[in-house]
């Protein structure tokens, strides 16, 4: 009996592993996030009980309410630009690529090498092609007669947040569009050839037909785009630091918390502010985990099955 047990239970063992993994780099810090936003601490010594005066302070209290609307706006800007890039160009390059003209392979791979690539070599990379002294990309615009548009795009309010939204939807660009072919290719020929029988014409076709059908997609797209975009770090921690240069303007959430649990002289904060840090965390995780949930119930609710 109890062997038949073990051997029907064996798999478990496998299990273990992974668990531990998860439960030491996941839930371990996770857990201690939360226990830390209660507590006053300067990152040497955990100090008193402070109840929830980490999230008043980060919520009410200059300078990290300031800094945290601030970087709560361009985390949303982040991601509505990002999405809408993603969901606009990314199918439209899915719905070439569909009809698997010559060469299509190639053009498929270019589009989808950027998200093999780590976020911290993208990052680089930018910087150094859009460097304004000897950067390729000034250096591209003059060479086609276009030197009126050289500036430097990471050095100025108006353009460094714009800028590195545009370099985060190139990396992430071949992901949405391995996504939408698979969804294409997955919507049965029979109703395009019943909208073609009944007279619709391409766009008619794709409004009434395609576009329904994708929604699922969309919505999974929509859903993982606004977690990574509310998670993102790498990409602006390499071409602007964690100060969010300049003044803040490419600020976000994952910069803030960096800055205030390690400090930073901008910040005019105290440096190593963990329980304040941990209480940014915290606030992040109850933002994600809400959206994230009611964008997953709306798509239960919309499924669609053909």
């Amino acid at each position: 009996m109890n062997r038949s047990w073990l051997e029907r239970h064996a798999y478990v063992l496998f299990l273990v592993p992974g668990l531990v993994l998860y439960g030491l780099f996941m839930v371990y810090p996770l857990g201690s996030s939360l226990g830390y936003s209660f507590f006053h601490w300067d990152g040497l010594v955990r100090g008193s009980f402070a109840g929830l005066e980490n999230f008043r302070a980060v919520l009410t209290r200059s300078p990290y309410q300031e800094r945290f609307w601030g970087a709560l706006g361009h985390n949303a800007l982040f991601f509505v630009s990002t999405l809408a890039i993603q969901s606009t160009v990314g199918l439209a390059l899915a719905a070439l690529f569909r009809k698997k003209w010559r060469g299509f392979g190639f053009f498929q791979t270019v589009y989808f090498v950027p998200y093999t690539l780590s976020m911290v070599v993208v990052g680089f990379l930018w910087l150094m092609l859009l460097n304004p002294t000897w950067g390729a990309f000034n250096q591209a615009l003059r060479a086609v007669g276009l030197g009126g548009w050289v500036q430097p795009w990471l050095g100025q309010t108006e353009t460094a947040l714009p800028t590195i939204i545009l370099v985060n939807a190139w990396r992430w660009l071949g992901f949405p569009v391995l996504v939408f072919l698979a969804g294409l290719q997955g919507i049965p020929d029979e109703f395009h050839e019943a909208a073609t029988v009944d007279g619709a014409t391409g766009w008619q076709a794709f409004r009434h037909v395609t576009l329904p059908l994708l929604a699922p997609v969309l919505g999974m797209m929509t859903i993982l785009t606004f977690i990574w975009d509310f998670n993102a770090f790498e990409l602006v921690f390499v071409m602007q630091g964690s100060s969010g240069n300049p003044y803040y303007a490419t600020d976000l959430l994952g910069t803030l918390f960096y800055r205030t649990a390690f400090g930073d002289s901008t910040t005019g904060g105290e440096p190593g502010q963990i329980g304040i840090a941990s209480a940014i965390a915290v606030l992040m995780l109850l933002l994600i985990g809400a959206v994230s949930y009611l964008g997953v119930r709306q798509m239960q609710k919309r499924q669609v099955e053909y």
